[in-house]
């Protein structure tokens, strides 16, 4: 489908996308006529080569009247939506109100979105993954309106990215059959790769939200300390730094103890990760003798709820002190060695976006050849992954190319994120909007993987 503002072919934000995060504007001379000064964060989507500022959009009534959509196919059935305030929601320093709406929300305002960057000239679709775009219809009136149209759009050159939520929660899990085989073979051999319980539950652990950070390449450089300053989460990030902490003193003998020192193992990981939205899965049903309880329970998802309360995915490298991490994580897993640093893109990549590249994971299916088929509460009718192709290159300081180093790609995985997601809140866990679930390691069968 065509858009009236120029997207390059090889932009990774077409109107198949329409990613959101959190962007301000510190070399903007055009924000005059708004509520939000040009450094202050705000609710915005990516467009071709331009931020799109959500909450002028919503002040000048364009997301007004958003059209319920079916469960089915997610076209418009015509009833309107209430209980939505755009004006609010998106002047938000975080995408958590956002994202704490329901799912016929994201969908809704996603297709308001696309209509009014759709050429009226367009209206058909050669593309398989333009299909849903196909039944959009084209609103004209931001393409009618060049005053709003140079408030609202800026470069992506020239933005500023901040961390898209206020992350709550974080958790890391190990849902890559081909990374968990490979760490087990170096660990126990081949014969023993697979812990007993990894092909019954998705295996994960808790990690540290106060360190996730927008990563640097997601981010324009600026000098303006007040922009430096309203980062969500504090403290602009530049750079990761070396971590010190225990390391063995002698790899092949544990019994001489430890030193401490900066790590000499610096390492990356390769994941994706996804964000939780809708409301928190909590119990309504509250027990007459507990009703003086400030915080209400939380419930099991079931696998349909999970697949509606994921927001959408980001790219994660959860940086890993090795050294460190071979002294301590046994016998809880690792602790300080992955504590201080983990790095996410910036945009939201909504799973409706996604959906036209679902296929099937390298597993194909679970259970069967005598492997353990999942427990009822994790059977995933909808079982697969996404077709994402996935790389890493290394770029040092002393020069201004990269080289690639491995690829990967989404359909590795055999937990899949709703699995995760239901796994989570099997023993009633409050999964809130903001929550950040990771992939873990994303490993292929081939060696370049």
């Amino acid at each position: 489908m065509k858009s009236w503002i120029e997207i390059p072919i090889d932009s990774d934000f077409s109107l198949a996308n329409v990613p959101f995060g959190v962007c301000s504007f510190p070399s903007s001379s055009t924000l005059t006529s708004t509520t939000l000064a040009p450094c202050t964060p705000r609710c915005c989507t990516a467009i071709g080569n331009h931020a799109i500022d959500l909450h002028l959009l919503a002040e000048a009534g364009l997301l007004d009247n958003l059209l319920m959509t079916t469960e089915s196919d997610e076209r418009c059935c015509g009833e309107i939506i209430t209980n939505f305030h755009p004006r609010i929601v998106f002047s938000q320093p975080t995408l958590n109100e956002f994202m704490s709406c329901e799912k016929h929300v994201w969908v809704a305002v996603r297709n308001r979105l696309i209509s009014l960057f759709l050429d009226s000239s367009s209206s058909s679709s050669s593309n398989n993954n333009d299909i849903q775009i196909a039944t959009i219809q084209a609103d004209n009136r931001l393409q009618q309106n060049s005053a709003l149209q140079s408030q609202c759009m800026h470069p992506l050159s020239t933005t500023l990215y901040h961390l898209p939520a206020s992350i709550g929660d974080y958790t890391d899990f190990y849902s890559s059959r081909e990374h968990a085989t490979n760490v087990g073979i170096m660990f126990r051999g081949r014969d023993n790769a697979l812990q007993p319980n990894w092909l019954h539950l998705p295996v994960g652990y808790h990690g540290r939200s106060s360190s996730v950070y927008p990563s640097l390449a997601s981010s324009a450089t600026t000098s303006e300390n007040d922009c430096e300053r309203n980062l969500v989460g504090g403290e602009k990030m530049s750079t990761v730094r070396r971590p010190c902490g225990q390391l063995q003193v002698d790899p092949l003998d544990p019994a001489k103890g430890s030193i401490y020192g900066p790590c000499k193992l610096m390492d990356f990981e390769l994941e994706v990760a996804f964000f939780v939205g809708g409301p928190t899965n909590t119990d309504n049903e509250q027990d007459h003798n507990q009703q003086h309880q400030q915080q209400p329970r939380g419930r099991p998802l079931t696998l349909p709820e999970a697949q509606d309360r994921i927001f959408g995915y980001v790219l994660m490298n959860d940086w890993s002190a090795r050294d460190i991490q071979k002294w301590e994580y046994v016998p809880l897993g690792p602790f300080t060695s992955k504590n201080f640093a983990t790095t996410i893109s910036t945009w939201v990549v909504t799973s409706m976006a996604l959906e036209p590249f679902r296929c099937e994971t390298s597993a194909g299916v679970q259970g069967g050849g005598g492997e353990p088929t999942p427990l009822e509460y994790l059977k995933d009718p909808n079982y697969g992954s996404y077709d994402v192709n996935l790389s890493v290159s290394i770029q040092p300081s002393s020069t201004s190319a990269s080289t690639q180093i491995c690829t990967s790609n989404l359909k590795h995985m055999y937990w899949s994120s709703a699995q995760q997601l239901v796994h989570h809140s099997v023993t009633g866990c409050p999964m809130n909007a903001g929550d950040l679930l990771a992939s873990g390691t994303i490993s292929g069968k081939e060696q370049h993987n």
